[in-house]
C-alpha cells in the first residue's frame, strides 16, 4: 500500500467521492447535443485554460521516467515541441475553429470535403484519442499503491475515469478538469517545496547528477530529439484543441485561452522536470524509473503531503483519459454513428455517444494492455496521426491549396498505410536480426512524405486540368 495513513487515504477517498456526486448530480439528465457536446459552447476564459491545460499534461509517469533518465532534455522533448505545437495552433486556428462552430474535427472534414474523408478522419481521431498510453500510466500507479497485478489496474483506470462525464457530457469534464487542475499544480509545488528544503538547490542537483542531465540531449542522440518536433505538429490535429475551441465562449476565449496555457504548461514542465531529477539524485539505483514520482514521495512526504502528491497524479492522468475518452466516444456517436444514419435530427447523438464512452474505454484497455509501454504509445500513435491529418485540415481551415473528395480521401489513407506499416516493421525481425524502421526513417517522416507526395500530385493534375 501507498501509505499507512489514515489522512492518506482520507484524501484519496474525498476525491473519488467528489467524482461519484458528479455522476450522481447529473443522474438521469438529458443533453442536448449541443450542450453535451460542446457545453453548449459557454466555457469561459479561467474554465477553458483549466480544461486544456489539465487535459494536454496526461503523462505524468512517463515525464517522471523520462526526467530521470535524461533530465532538462525532458523539457525539450516533451515541452517545447508542444509550445511551439501549440502557438501556431493558437496563431492560425484557434480562432477559425470557434468561428466554424462545429462540433469535432470530422465535422471540419465532412463540410469542406464530404462524408467519405470525414469517415477517414473520424477513424484517424479514434484511434488518436482513445486514451491507451494514459489508462496504462494510471493503472501501473493503481497496481504501484495497491500492489495489485497490472491488468486489473488498467480496468479500474479505464472504468473509475471516465464513468462520472457519461451523464453531463463536456460540463462536466471541464468541472472536474478544473478541481484536477489545482490538484496537479497543488501536490507538485508542495513535492519540489519539500525537495529543496530537504536537499538543497541546483548545487545539489549538480553534486549528484550526470553531467548529460543539465545537456539538452541527455545523452541522446540529436536525432532522437529532433523527430519530438515532428510529432508534436500533432498539437495542429489534436482534438482536444478543436474541441475546446469549438466549446469557447467566443473566439477571443479559444486564441487567448491557448496561450495563457502555454504559460502554465512551462511551469508544469519546471515542476515535473526538476522533481525527476531531484529523484534519480536521491534514488539513483531505482530498478524502475517508471516510478520515480511515486518513489520519491514515499521516501520524502510526510502523512498528508503523501496523499495529496499522490492525488495530483492521479488527477493529472484522470484528467487527459476522460478528455480523450470522450473525444473518442464523439468521434463513435456523431462522426460515425449519426453520420451513417444520416439523420438531420441531432437528438439520438448524446445516447450514441454514451455508448461510445465505454467502446472508448475498452479499446484504450485493450490496446494499454496489448502495448504496455508509454512512450511508444505516444510515439507511434502520433506518427499515425499526424500525417493522415495534417495538411487536409490545415487546407480546409486556411482555405488554400483544397484538393476534391477523392483525392483528399487518397491524401488520408496513404500516409495512415505507409505510417502504420512503419510501425509494425520494427516489431518484425529481418532475416535473424531485430526489427527496425525500413531505410533507419522514423515512420512520421515517411507519412508526411507520403502525405505532401499526394497532395503535389493532386496540385499538379488540377493545373493542368485548370490550362
Amino acid at each position: 500500500m501507498f501509505s499507512s495513513s489514515p489522512l492518506d487515504w482520507g484524501l484519496v477517498l474525498l476525491y473519488f467521492g467528489f467524482l461519484g456526486a458528479v455522476w450522481l448530480r447529473l443522474l438521469g439528465s438529458r443533453s442536448t447535443a449541443l450542450e453535451y457536446l460542446v457545453a453548449g459552447r459557454r466555457v469561459t476564459l479561467p474554465a477553458f485554460v483549466a480544461t486544456l491545460v489539465a487535459t494536454w499534461y496526461g503523462g505524468i509517469l512517463g515525464v517522471g521516467e523520462y526526467s530521470y533518465r535524461y533530465g532538462i532534455s525532458n523539457w525539450l522533448v516533451f515541452g517545447v515541441p508542444y509550445y511551439v505545437g501549440a502557438l501556431l495552433f493558437a496563431v492560425f486556428y484557434a480562432r477559425r475553429a470557434r468561428e466554424a462552430a462545429l462540433y469535432t474535427l470530422p465535422d471540419l472534414l465532412d463540410r469542406h470535403y464530404g462524408r467519405a474523408p470525414a469517415l477517414m478522419g473520424a477513424f484517424t481521431v479514434f484511434i488518436g484519442a482513445a486514451p491507451a498510453a494514459y489508462v496504462l500510466m494510471l493503472g501501473t500507479l493503481f497496481a504501484s499503491m495497491f500492489h495489485l497485478p497490472l491488468v486489473p489496474c488498467v480496468i479500474a483506470a479505464a472504468l473509475f475515469s471516465v464513468f462520472y462525464i457519461h451523464n453531463g457530457g463536456l460540463r462536466t469534464v471541464v468541472l472536474t478538469d478544473q478541481v484536477q487542475f489545482v490538484l496537479m499544480y497543488a501536490g507538485f509545488i508542495v513535492m519540489l517545496a519539500f525537495l529543496v528544503a530537504g536537499h538543497g538547490g541546483l548545487g545539489y542537483l549538480h553534486e549528484h547528477l550526470p553531467a548529460s542531465h543539465f545537456k539538452w540531449h541527455g545523452g541522446n542522440p540529436p536525432a532522437a530529439v529532433f523527430v519530438w518536433y515532428f510529432i508534436a505538429l500533432s498539437t495542429l490535429v489534436d482534438p482536444g484543441f478543436w474541441q475546446r475551441a469549438y466549446a469557447a465562449r467566443d473566439p477571443g476565449v479559444a486564441r487567448r485561452g491557448v496561450l495563457i496555457s502555454i504559460a502554465c504548461w512551462m511551469v508544469f514542465d519546471f515542476l515535473t522536470t526538476f522533481t525527476g531529477m531531484y529523484a534519480r539524485a536521491a534514488l539513483p539505483h531505482l530498478a524502475e524509473p517508471v516510478f520515480a514520482f511515486p518513489e520519491l514521495a514515499r521516501v520524502t512526504l510526510p502523512p498528508g503531503a503523501l496523499g495529496l502528491f499522490y492525488l495530483a497524479m492521479i488527477a493529472t492522468v484522470m484528467s487527459t483519459i476522460d478528455s480523450y475518452g470522450f473525444i473518442a466516444a464523439a468521434t463513435i456517436g456523431r462522426d460515425v454513428i449519426w453520420r451513417l444514419k444520416r439523420d438531420p435530427d441531432e437528438t439520438p447523438i448524446p445516447g450514441y455517444t454514451r455508448w461510445g464512452l465505454w467502446i472508448a474505454a475498452a479499446f484504450a484497455t485493450v490496446l494499454a494492455v496489448m502495448k504496455q509501454s508509454v512512450i511508444e504509445l505516444w510515439h507511434d500513435l502520433g506518427s499515425i496521426v499526424t500525417p493522415t491529418l495534417l495538411l487536409p485540415v490545415g487546407v480546409a481551415l486556411l482555405g488554400r491549396g483544397r484538393l476534391g473528395a477523392r483525392w483528399t480521401l487518397a491524401a488520408m489513407i496513404a500516409p495512415f498505410v505507409v505510417t502504420l506499416a512503419w510501425v509494425i516493421a520494427k516489431s518484425l525481425p529481418a532475416r535473424g536480426q531485430p526489427g527496425g524502421y525500413p531505410w533507419s526513417i522514423e515512420p512520421i517522416y515517411a507519412g508526411l512524405a507520403t502525405s505532401l507526395a499526394v497532395y503535389a500530385a493532386g496540385w499538379l493534375l488540377k493545373k493542368e486540368i485548370a490550362s
